[in-house]
């Protein structure tokens, strides 16, 4: 290999390995020197979909005529799940023949949304704090990403006096996210009407992406609510969160028509549909009973927001107790150069893994985040542990 001069792409100069994938490699040498690392950091779910959702993929996985290649666009039956759930829980009609594309996860929609949208040296909202996914994919695929501010003293919502007062000839599309991650900020229908008007006034589409609509949050809205959204939005929903369905990759775009005869020429050229089982297997958990959501996505996370709260407290982090979401979000103490020196303190003396703001964007530099995704016991004992550590007050 020394002999041969082979160099990656550019583009690749452009991004760094993603934190997690990083930081896991890290957290999972400290635990084969047995030092048994509590992770709170990533937003991966604990538990299990309901039974009838695995009931339904074994008993698919069984037929023999299930294994061949899918639809890219999905199974009707799916579509149609997905149509009954936006209606059920958004009082938003979707034509699941065309106005539903089913993905492999939200990270692929991001993909596909920004191949059938952007070209080379266009211009890309992006929040900061927000996603990073948001900022790498659009600097491999040859977009400008242009910040706009997220501030804690406006709840996290875009600030629209500064937005208009930015250049958006070149812009093509705008990210947002709400239920906000990381910072829990709420979906206000608010914002929700402000930025339909916005992508209309500007002829820019604005992706929101809604995965966490149901965690800690009675009251679940979309953006597609707003009279008007599905000619200028497009809206992510995922199973990940809300399903306790990470490791499945089930999500979906939903906008008008031709956005979404647009996503799936791109996806159409990019992978093939998805294992039937998994398709049957998620239009039933579309189905789960408002029981399952209230235990699943309210109660348990109710649950350990509590310990978390008292986490943070301990760390002397201050938190807005309004936020929704399956995360906690806190301001750290002026002690502290930045966010990671605590985290970085907090992983080699209290052995937990929680996640410095600073990968959301220059934003949440002086935040953390806590995750809820740990059994109830592990949230106990990090807590126990970082009452062991020597906190300065």
């Amino acid at each position: 290999m020394k002999d041969i001069n082979i160099k990656p792409a550019e583009r690749l100069s452009l991004v760094q390995e993603y934190y997690f994938s990083r930081k896991l490699k890290e957290v999972a040498q400290m635990n084969a020197e047995g030092k048994d690392i509590i992770s709170l950091a990533i937003g991966s779910p604990d538990m299990p979909p309901s039974q009838k959702t695995i009931d339904r993929l074994c008993e698919v996985a069984q037929q023999p005529s299930a294994h061949g290649y899918q639809p890219t666009m999905g199974t009707p039956e799916l579509r149609q799940a997905m149509a009954r759930f936006y209606k059920r829980f958004y009082g938003v009609t979707l034509d699941p023949a065309t106005e539903i594309q089913p993905l492999i996860g939200s990270k692929e929609g991001i993909l596909h949304t920004t191949l059938a949208f952007v070209n080379p040296g266009d211009e890309v909202l992006v929040p900061n704090p927000g996603y990073p996914t948001y900022t790498s994919l659009s600097k491999i695929l040859g977009a400008k990403v242009v910040n706009y501010d997220l501030r804690e003293d406006q709840q996290w919502q875009p600030d629209f006096e500064q937005l208009e007062t930015m250049d958006l000839t070149k812009v093509k599309l705008m990210w947002t996210n709400y239920p906000n991650m990381p910072t829990g900020g709420p979906a206000l229908m608010k914002t929700y009407e402000r930025l339909v008007d916005f992508a209309r006034r500007h002829g820019i589409v604005v992706v929101n992406d809604n995965p966490y609509s149901f965690i800690i949050n009675e009251h679940p809205i979309s953006l597609l609510q707003v009279p008007g959204a599905k000619d200028c939005c497009i809206e992510f929903n995922s199973m990940s969160k809300s399903h306790n369905m990470p490791g499945w990759r089930v999500g979906l775009c939903a906008s008008n028509a031709q956005f979404i005869s647009w996503i799936l020429k791109v996806k159409s050229n990019i992978d093939s549909g998805t294992f039937r089982g998994i398709q049957l297997a998620a239009a039933e958990a579309y189905d789960n009973s408002d029981e399952w959501h209230r235990e699943a996505n309210i109660n348990t996370y109710r649950r350990r927001r509590v310990i978390a709260e008292e986490i943070m407290r301990v760390l002397g982090c201050r938190y807005d107790p309004e936020q929704v979401g399956m995360f906690l979000w806190g301001k750290i103490p002026e002690r502290y150069a930045d966010a990671e020196q605590l985290t970085e303190r907090v992983l080699h003396e209290a052995r937990v893994f929680i996640t410095p703001g600073f990968i959301f964007g220059s934003n949440g530099k002086r935040y953390i985040r806590i995750s809820l995704c740990a059994k109830d016991e592990k949230m106990k004992e990090a807590l126990e542990r970082v009452k062991a550590m020597s906190v300065e007050r």
